[in-house]
């Protein structure tokens, strides 16, 4: 028989044999495509990342996210719900693995575009919405912000202290409740004035309302208002025997000479973890709840201004952070028995 008239014979153990190699070819591809893809992270947030407060928070956890992890990033400052829903549609459908909604009113978008998106996780900060790949992360902000009322409370001249919001969202509210309790704790005669702007970026509106607070006797200022909150500062540099607190992240250096103290958000530590979880894959829709127990959530004093806070006052506040920081203590347990 001549070399071009010879049959190759296939066997049954051929086929099979060639079907398992051709199988195995298949997933070792889909291994190395599935460790090759890298893992991205994108963030909203409802203003400029320059506040020195909420978005600048967010945006040094999402370069700690990136530099921890080495995930890819990216930022969108969005200002209507509508943005908020398109946009995390858009990173849904370009396959991001994680989103940040920053604030508590992008919680609806995130609910309605979740389950479309169902291998992308969103996660919404000041959020209580849960689902297989949506959380909600809050912060207990109101325990902090109840120290900062009693060194208020405490150093007031006037007996009239104020509260400055961007707009009344329930977590600024429930803030700004706590820390009018603290003052009474320590002053039990003391005045909270509270006033919002309306929005979060205007900073000339932010200056004029610290300033009619300031005409009606206020003479410490606790403000949270991002971008617009820079104006409060520039209000109170402007007044002698005024002081101010700040929020979010640590704005202590934003006017060192006039600012007790900041109620802060360690956001890269708590962007971090959920980041973690997201990328081992251990991560279940729930809501996150961190505080003062966690390291997440503190009152940050100024250092320049430590000398001007009378010993008997600062121990009282040090001796109650320690019990928050036990668990025996929270402002929103009305049966505490501890009464430092």
């Amino acid at each position: 028989m001549s070399k071009c008239n010879k049959r190759r014979f296939i066997t049954p153990f051929h086929i099979v044999l060639l079907a398992a190699l051709m199988a195995c070819g298949r997933a070792q591809s889909s291994t190395t495509n599935t460790a090759d893809r890298p893992f991205r992270v994108a963030l909203l947030t409802p203003g400029p990342v320059s506040d020195q407060s909420w978005n600048a928070g967010a945006y040094q956890g999402l370069l700690h996210i990136r530099d921890s992890l080495g995930a890819q990033i990216s930022n969108i400052e969005t200002k209507t719900p509508a943005e908020f829903e398109d946009n995390f549609r858009q990173y849904g459908a370009q396959g991001y693995n994680l989103v940040f909604g920053h604030g508590f009113e992008f919680q609806d978008a995130a609910r309605r575009v979740a389950p479309d998106y169902p291998k992308t996780v969103f996660v919404t900060t000041s959020g209580n919405t849960e689902g297989p790949n949506l959380a909600g992360m809050q912060f207990d902000f109101a325990n902090p912000s109840y120290l900062a009322g009693m060194l208020a409370g405490a150093m007031t001249h006037t007996n009239v202290v104020g509260v400055i919001g961007g707009t009344e969202l329930p977590p600024v509210r429930q803030s700004f409740d706590a820390f009018a309790r603290g003052a009474l704790r320590t002053n039990p005669r003391v005045k909270v004035i509270s006033s919002y702007i309306g929005n979060w970026d205007d900073v000339s509106a932010g200056r004029e309302q610290a300033l009619a607070q300031i005409a009606r006797g206020v003479d410490i200022i606790f403000q949270n208002a991002d971008a617009a909150g820079l104006g409060v500062f520039q209000a109170v540099k402007q007044r002698s025997n005024v002081y101010i607190f700040g929020s979010n992240s640590n704005q202590n250096s934003v006017a060192p000479d006039v600012t007790l103290g900041s109620v802060v958000i360690n956001l890269p530590h708590a962007f971090l973890a959920v980041a973690r979880e997201v990328k081992n894959g251990d991560f279940h829709g729930h809501v996150i709840l961190l505080g003062v127990k966690d390291d997440v959530v503190s009152l940050v004093l100024n250092p320049a201004l430590a000398s001007r806070i009378p010993a008997p006052v600062l121990a009282r506040v040090d001796s109650l952070r320690a019990l928050m920081k036990q668990g025996a203590f929270s402002v929103d347990d009305s049966t505490h028995s501890s009464k430092p």
